[in-house]
């Protein structure tokens, strides 16, 4: 137990100092063995009143599965529980009724089609959210298991934008932006979800001051760090609407938080510029869109302001392609997720060999 204690004290030591910009010690190679996806067991608890406890086996098998793989590889990982729920919770929140599958994680239903339905949403209580409320149930019953001082993994995380535009039926919230009593509805409906949205970061950093802020993929980040959200939508504006509509919010958390994290999985690379605007954004997870990995090392000095990448769902070429193309100074995480033993050491041997 002492040797394996003092390896994931090492781990996080050493993503702790690749998210500070410390002393340059190569990057990290993050292996995870493989979640249930939410749906699966007992399904998405903010959509239950079962006891809490029911969900705790299954998260703390989870939590000694990833301890074996910290004991049996050279990966960088650090155990956490993950209070993973689907994407709808937010608008949930705030009444949009939610769509379950027997295959796919459940999502929101937008109930919103003009300004004047937008404009009658009121801004809920956290409180009083059951869903909401169930996720600090369940983070306070892990604990209650495996002690307080375990880390804990967020939710979900949806910037408040990205929230309107799930209760918000997109045809038509599209077409609203476009006019003045539209555009002015939308920005008071995101700012309402942003509200909630901080309130709910401010609380569960509260309740759970261990807690890891990373959002997305699965990977460790230090709990005294900021906030990552995900940041889809603005795949599906210009530059001048993101700046008009959603980078306002992103400034207000990262002023809140002292900085920023963010997963993006739209091809958003016309927006890169204007997420650099965002001060203290410290890591950045993307997916390859139609352009691949290579815009992160084009648009991306490796200057201090560049952040982490923390990157996942990739090839081995292209992972061997970003280190070696990479300007001075870019840090890399890379995270995969197998719950073969050998392809998992295979793989952490891979990217250690790559020349730094």
């Amino acid at each position: 137990m002492e040797t394996q204690m003092n390896s994931i004290e090492k781990n996080e030591e050493f993503l702790r100092n690749i998210y500070r910009k410390g002393p340059m010690e190569g990057h990290a190679f993050v292996c995870m063995p493989c979640g249930k996806p939410v749906f699966e067991g007992n399904g998405d608890i903010t959509l239950s009143d079962r006891p809490a406890e029911e969900w705790v086996p299954d998260i703390v098998d989870g939590y000694n599965r990833q301890v074996q793989m910290a004991e049996q590889t050279d990966s960088d990982l650090v155990p956490f529980c993950k209070l993973a729920t689907a994407t709808h919770i937010y608008a949930a929140a705030f009444g949009s009724p939610v769509h379950t599958f027997e295959d796919d994680n459940p999502c929101a239903l937008p109930f919103v089609n003009t300004a004047e339905e937008a404009d009658k949403i009121q801004e809920p209580d956290i409180w009083n959210c059951p869903g909401i409320a169930r996720i600090f149930e369940l983070g306070k019953a892990i604990q209650k298991e495996l002690g307080d001082d375990v880390c804990l993994g967020p939710p979900d995380m949806q910037t408040g934008f990205d929230t309107a535009c799930l209760i918000w039926d997109k045809t038509e919230l599209y077409m609203a932006m476009m006019e003045d009593e539209g555009a002015a509805a939308l920005k008071r409906l995101s700012a309402k979800c942003a509200r909630f949205f901080k309130k709910f970061l401010l609380e569960l950093k509260k309740e759970f001051p261990n807690m890891s802020p990373c959002h997305c993929p699965d990977v460790w980040a230090p709990p005294e760090m900021a906030p990552w959200m995900s940041n889809d939508e603005c795949g599906a504006i210009s530059t001048p609407m993101f700046e008009e509509f959603l980078l306002p919010e992103m400034l207000d958390l990262a002023e809140t938080f002292g900085g920023l994290g963010m997963h993006c999985c739209a091809d958003a690379e016309h927006q890169f510029e204007s997420f650099k605007k965002i001060p203290g954004w410290y890591a950045f997870n993307r997916v390859a869109g139609r352009q691949g990995w290579r815009p992160v090392i084009e648009q991306f000095d490796g200057s201090d302001e560049t952040p982490v990448m923390v990157l996942a769902w990739m090839e081995d070429d292209d992972m061997e392609m970003l280190i070696r193309e990479a300007p001075d100074g870019m840090r890399f995480i890379f995270q995969k997720n197998t719950d073969d033993l050998d392809e998992a050491k295979q793989w952490i041997e891979f990217g250690r060999n790559l020349r730094q």
